[in-house]
Formats: C-alpha cells, structure tokens, sequence
C-alpha cells in the first residue's frame, strides 16, 4: 500500500479531480486547501496571501492510499494533468503505508483501504 500526496495549483484542482475520477478501483481521495513556499519563496507566483511577515502561496494538497497496482497510474495522471510548465506546479510525494484501519469496521490492512 501506498499514500500519495500532491500538492498543486488551486486552479488544476478541478481538472485533476475529474481526470482520477476516470480511474477504474480508485478508492477515494481527500483534498485539503494549503498555504506555502517552495524554494522561490512565491516571489512571483499569482495566488499570493500575505500572512503577517510573510508571503505564502495558496494551493491544493490531494492525498489519497491505494493498492500498489494503482501507483503509477495515479502519478501519471496528476503530473500531466496539474502540468502548467511554470515554477510552482508543486510536487508528488509517495510513501509507503505500514497499515490502516477502518474506523467503523476495525478491518484492517489493505482490506480496510
């Protein structure tokens, strides 16, 4: 089992989303709204919030733990889909997944995905 995390432009989330959801076994997704820098600190980035001292970049992070088959699939589909070709398009993280357990049910390990 894996967790994939993909943090993205606010604005690709839509298009993105409709495009997992074309993925035959996905089990669900949860996305949260973001705030941050990357290594240009959002110096020229157009969705900008000034926080205090600091200027953060708004953006979507979609996580979602899937069976291994899934993996690349899902990757693929986030990385040509949230592609603008401009600095700040954001990143995919995939890690590793020990166990899970259904909270209603109690099942647990990939059963409980």
């Amino acid at each position: 089992m894996k967790e994939i995390k993909a943090i993205i432009r606010q604005f690709k989330l839509d298009d993105v989303i409709t495009e997992l959801h074309k993925i035959e076994g996905l089990p669900g997704i949860t996305i949260s709204e973001i705030k941050g820098f990357g290594k240009g600190k959002g110096k020229d980035a157009e969705e900008t919030i000034n926080e205090e001292l600091h200027k953060l970049v708004a953006k979507a992070k979609i996580e979602i733990v899937v069976h291994n088959d899934l993996v690349e699939e899902i990757i693929n589909v986030i990385q040509k889909t949230a592609h603008t070709g401009n600095p700040g398009d954001g990143k995919i993280f995939v890690t590793e997944v020990v166990n899970i357990v259904k909270i209603r049910t109690n099942e647990r390990g990939e059963g409980a995905i």
